[in-house]
Protein backbone atom coordinates (compact mmCIF):
# COMPACT_ATOMS: atom_id res chain seq x y z
CA UNK A 1 0.00 0.00 0.00
CA UNK A 2 2.77 2.40 0.91
CA UNK A 3 4.64 1.64 -2.28
CA UNK A 4 1.53 2.48 -4.29
CA UNK A 5 1.14 5.77 -2.45
CA UNK A 6 4.81 6.61 -3.02
CA UNK A 7 4.42 5.84 -6.73
CA UNK A 8 1.40 8.15 -6.89
CA UNK A 9 3.28 10.91 -5.12
CA UNK A 10 6.37 10.55 -7.31
CA UNK A 11 4.61 9.95 -10.63
CA UNK A 12 1.87 12.54 -10.75
CA UNK A 13 2.65 14.85 -7.89
CA UNK A 14 -0.74 14.06 -6.29
CA UNK A 15 -1.04 14.30 -2.58
CA UNK A 16 -2.66 11.48 -0.68
CA UNK A 17 -5.57 13.66 0.38
CA UNK A 18 -6.32 14.61 -3.24
CA UNK A 19 -6.24 10.97 -4.30
CA UNK A 20 -8.58 9.96 -1.47
CA UNK A 21 -10.92 12.85 -2.21
CA UNK A 22 -11.08 11.85 -5.88
CA UNK A 23 -11.84 8.25 -4.93
CA UNK A 24 -14.56 9.35 -2.51
CA UNK A 25 -16.10 11.63 -5.15
CA UNK A 26 -16.13 8.83 -7.71
CA UNK A 27 -17.77 6.49 -5.18
CA UNK A 28 -20.40 9.10 -4.33
CA UNK A 29 -21.14 9.66 -8.02
CA UNK A 30 -21.49 5.92 -8.57
CA UNK A 31 -23.87 5.65 -5.61
CA UNK A 32 -25.96 8.56 -6.91
CA UNK A 33 -26.19 6.97 -10.36
CA UNK A 34 -27.25 3.66 -8.83
CA UNK A 35 -29.98 5.36 -6.79
CA UNK A 36 -31.31 7.25 -9.81
CA UNK A 37 -31.30 4.10 -11.92
CA UNK A 38 -33.13 2.19 -9.19
CA UNK A 39 -35.85 4.84 -8.98
CA UNK A 40 -36.25 4.91 -12.77
CA UNK A 41 -36.76 1.15 -13.02
CA UNK A 42 -40.31 0.25 -14.03
CA UNK A 43 -42.61 -0.97 -11.28
CA UNK A 44 -43.76 -4.53 -11.86
CA UNK A 45 -47.06 -5.76 -10.49
CA UNK A 46 -46.77 -8.48 -7.82
CA UNK A 47 -49.09 -10.71 -9.87
CA UNK A 48 -46.65 -10.59 -12.78
CA UNK A 49 -43.76 -11.49 -10.49
CA UNK A 50 -45.67 -14.47 -9.10
CA UNK A 51 -46.50 -15.64 -12.61
CA UNK A 52 -42.86 -15.38 -13.70
CA UNK A 53 -41.69 -17.36 -10.67
CA UNK A 54 -44.36 -20.03 -11.28
CA UNK A 55 -43.37 -20.39 -14.94
CA UNK A 56 -39.69 -20.60 -14.04
CA UNK A 57 -40.49 -23.33 -11.51
CA UNK A 58 -42.28 -25.34 -14.18
CA UNK A 59 -39.26 -25.16 -16.48
CA UNK A 60 -36.75 -26.09 -13.79
CA UNK A 61 -35.54 -29.67 -13.51
CA UNK A 62 -35.68 -30.33 -9.78
CA UNK A 63 -33.46 -32.87 -8.08
CA UNK A 64 -36.33 -35.22 -7.12
CA UNK A 65 -37.20 -35.48 -10.81
CA UNK A 66 -33.65 -36.48 -11.70
CA UNK A 67 -32.92 -38.71 -8.71
CA UNK A 68 -33.94 -42.34 -9.31
CA UNK A 69 -34.02 -42.98 -5.54
CA UNK A 70 -36.37 -40.07 -4.83
CA UNK A 71 -39.54 -40.66 -2.85
CA UNK A 72 -42.41 -41.78 -5.05
CA UNK A 73 -40.26 -42.91 -7.98
CA UNK A 74 -40.44 -46.52 -9.10
CA UNK A 75 -37.19 -48.39 -9.15
CA UNK A 76 -35.80 -49.27 -12.57
CA UNK A 77 -36.21 -52.93 -13.36
CA UNK A 78 -33.19 -55.15 -13.35
CA UNK A 79 -32.22 -56.83 -16.60
CA UNK A 80 -34.15 -60.03 -17.13
CA UNK A 81 -33.03 -63.36 -18.44
CA UNK A 82 -31.16 -63.39 -21.71
CA UNK A 83 -33.50 -64.04 -24.62
CA UNK A 84 -32.79 -67.24 -26.52
CA UNK A 85 -32.38 -65.34 -29.81
CA UNK A 86 -29.38 -63.44 -28.44
CA UNK A 87 -27.52 -66.43 -27.04
CA UNK A 88 -24.47 -67.28 -29.11
CA UNK A 89 -23.66 -70.95 -29.23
Amino acid sequence: MQILLLCLLDAGGLSVSVALAATAAAGAALLACALVAARCAPVVAPQRVRTAIRERDRRTAFLPQRDPDAKGRIRPRAPGLVASATVVA
